[in-house]
């Protein structure tokens, strides 16, 4: 029979055994406590940047995807002309090496379907051609729109409240683009006129616009074989 001490031990050995498995449970239950507290937590951030992701999306432009392959396409392109540049090579004669014929011929096919310019058919044709030209010669530079939206704050996305207006301030460099263009678009109409001076001091024989136009044929065709019987008429010794 076992003395009392022996059982003593024997009892409190197996308390201190219990003991320490209530506290393994606990120690895992909290741990995994810890651990879900942490992952909802982490679903939670990304939750909200979801959101926040979803909610710029919205306010972009419905085209803003074609924008942004549209200018990663420019800027790649640059990278290439500067490269071409670096090593001497001329880049059209590059970039041709790489297109194939059946790409060359669709793109010839695109060409021809694209508003072709078949002159002079109405100021509101015209003015639209003007502005798609226009519109083709834009570069946008982004460095210089984040500068302006950090300058401008809030009035950047201005509302039926903002007062914005006489504030801009074009650059220099804007201004020469202008000047240029309005000086080429002075050229080219001076070019292309076909308004011509009216001579007070010329003498009048025509009727009409139209029998003017076809004097001056005439004059242009047979002036230098008709000249001397002109000026005998004029003199009044025509025999």
């Amino acid at each position: 029979m076992a003395s009392p001490e022996v059982e003593t031990h024997a009892v409190a050995g197996d308390e201190q055994q219990t003991d320490s498995l209530v506290s393994q449970k606990r120690e895992a239950r909290l741990r995994k406590f810890r651990e879900l507290h942490f992952k909802r937590n982490e679903a939670r951030k990304q939750n909200h940047q979801e959101v926040v992701e979803e909610d710029k999306r919205l306010k972009l432009p419905s085209n803003w995807e074609a924008k942004k392959a549209r200018l990663e396409w420019e800027l790649a392109e640059n990278e290439k002309k500067k490269e071409c540049a670096a090593r001497g090579e001329d880049y059209n004669r590059v970039k041709l090496l790489e297109i194939t014929a059946d790409d060359a011929e669709r793109w010839e096919r695109k060409k021809k379907k694209k508003n072709p310019d078949t002159g002079f058919a109405g100021y509101a044709e015209a003015q639209f051609r003007q502005y798609q030209r226009l519109t083709r010669q834009i570069r946008p530079d982004l460095e210089s729109y984040e500068k302006l939206r950090e300058d401008s704050g809030e009035d950047f996305y201005p509302t039926s409240n903002s007062l914005i207006h006489g504030t801009h301030v074009p650059t220099k460099d804007g201004i020469d683009r202008m000047v240029e263009d309005v000086e080429k678009q002075i050229e080219k109409r001076a070019k292309y006129s076909r308004r011509r001076a009216y001579n007070d001091d010329a003498d009048i024989d025509y009727i009409n616009e139209r029998n003017a136009k076809f004097n001056k044929k005439a004059e242009r065709f047979y002036g230098k074989y008709t000249a001397e019987i002109k000026q005998n008429l004029e003199r009044g010794t025509a025999v």
